[in-house]
């Protein structure tokens, strides 16, 4: 199925315990590269974020953002540096005793030492937090991934009438290859028998060999093969956009080999318009290869 890989979505959850904001946003990229920003109340949950994206998702830059703003806020856990504020005081002490410094130490001092006090949420609180959000996250990347999907969809329409009128454009290429390279050939048959007959009337030899001869050199130009599995390949291209599955990659590895088999073409086809034809048919096949890079 053809699908975009670029789109955009954004989701807001609302509830007693607070505040979710998602925003996805996906552009082209050869495989899938997610990348999360989760809230730190949240941040437990990248896992099961990124295996929720992995089973919808199979291609493209990918970037999630998590915003959670609980109601009630977390409580702060305030820890005492008892080692440094007991090495503080025997300084102070040693520095009283000399009459260096007059005073004790006080409250606003140790507010003073970013190393006395340490100021943390709790954890069992953050973890908590995590824990009772998970279905409501849950469910919001599910609804920002349908939009996404939708989005991806809708541009995939797009792409798909784009591609399928270049694919017919290259497959009458292709058919006009087979035509001119068939006339090419009876060409140089004819060319090659009237040269013959020249040498021939000159030095007798066996005309019946000759004649195979002209046969085998004129069957090295036949590109039936190639016009063949050619049209295979867009036999499967058409199964592959059709079908229910991403198909982005394996339609740029059906290019690669379209582009082979035109190459072989141009170096085995003879006649006046098959050199032409080529250049139309690898510019056709570069400007779907540029399409399918969208592709997921």
């Amino acid at each position: 199925m053809i699908k975009s890989m670029t789109g955009f979505a954004s989701v807001t959850h609302d509830d007693q315990r607070g505040s979710i904001g998602l925003t996805i946003r996906a552009v082209n990229h050869r495989f899938l590269d997610l990348q999360l920003r989760l809230s730190p109340t949240v941040a437990d949950l990248e896992s099961r974020v990124r295996a929720l994206v992995q089973k919808r998702l199979s291609r493209g830059r990918v970037e999630i953002t998590v915003v959670v703003q609980l109601r009630q806020l977390p409580t702060p856990h305030v820890e005492l540096n008892e080692a440094l504020v007991q090495a503080l005081i025997g300084a102070l002490d040693g520095a009283r005793s000399r009459g260096l410094v007059e005073g004790s130490l006080t409250p606003g001092d140790l507010l003073r030492l970013p190393q006395a006090l340490v100021i943390r949420e709790r954890a069992a609180e953050s973890e908590l937090a995590g824990d009772e959000l998970r279905p409501a996250i849950e469910a919001t990347l599910d609804q920002a991934l349908d939009q996404l999907e939708a989005m991806r969809v809708l541009e995939g329409a797009h792409l798909a009438a784009d591609l399928d009128a270049r694919k017919a454009d290259l497959s009458g290429l292709i058919e006009r290859l087979a035509t001119a390279a068939d006339e090419g050939r009876a060409a140089l048959e004819g060319r090659l028998s009237e040269r013959v007959r020249d040498l021939m009337s000159a030095v007798p030899g066996d005309a019946a060999a000759v004649a195979q001869e002209i046969v085998r050199v004129a069957q090295r130009s036949d590109i039936s093969e190639e016009v063949t599995r050619f049209r295979g390949h867009l036999a499967h291209w058409a199964a592959l956009t059709t079908g229910p599955e991403p198909c982005g990659r394996k339609l740029d590895f059906l290019l690669q080999e379209m582009n082979r088999e035109v190459n072989t073409i141009a170096s085995k086809a003879d006649g006046l318009q098959v050199s032409e034809l080529v250049i139309q048919a690898k510019a056709e096949l570069e400007r779907l290869r540029e399409q399918v890079q969208n592709v997921e």
